[in-house]
């Protein structure tokens, strides 16, 4: 029996599918209803503002005017009021706020990353260079190997001289042989 059963919902509830029509109908309303806002907010804007300052406590400066605004919300975020101590709000700085003059600190980690990434570039040139340990051994290795080489390509290089000494005086004792 495949597991979940005979019944095939999820704990035995039956599933109910939406036809066609219903959600034609679903989008139709919830169209008219977003015209109906702009429609409103468009007529009554003012009239709108002005209820909504009657509504919040007033502070007594004129910063309430940008605070209301902030406050007016879409759907179920205008009726409850949460504060999240996560949540930063955007401030944006002045021109004069900002300096440029002064250096940016940085950080721990961040700090020891360019330290870091300096000595690997000392080494780099220092290795390309040949003064570090690693690259005189490197060099004298490849020199050694180079010497090994030269030494076999002369080798062969006799060998293959011989051979062709010894071809040859075969060759010049079997002509004198068929004279």
């Amino acid at each position: 029996m495949p597991k979940g059963g005979r019944k095939g919902g999820h704990k035995g509830r039956v599933r109910t599918y939406t036809s066609p029509e219903e959600i034609d109908a679903q989008m139709k309303a919830e169209k008219e209803r977003k015209k109906q806002e702009q429609e409103a907010e468009e007529a009554g804007g003012a009239a709108q503002t002005d209820i909504a300052e009657d509504k919040l406590p007033e502070s007594g400066s004129e910063d309430s005017d940008d605070e209301n605004s902030d406050r007016r919300r879409a759907g179920v975020e205008g009726l409850i009021e949460i504060e999240n101590p996560n949540r930063v709000a955007q401030k944006s700085k002045k021109v004069t706020q900002i300096e440029l003059d002064e250096p940016k600190q940085l950080s721990r980690r961040e700090r020891e990353e360019i330290e870091k990434q300096k000595a690997k570039e000392r080494y780099m040139k220092m290795h390309l260079a040949g003064k570090t340990d690693q690259a005189k051994a490197d060099l004298a290795r490849l020199a050694i190997i180079k010497k090994q080489r030269e030494d076999a390509a002369k080798k062969k290089e006799a060998e293959k001289k011989a051979k062709d000494a010894a071809t040859t005086a075969a060759r010049g004792m079997n002509s004198l042989s068929m004279k």
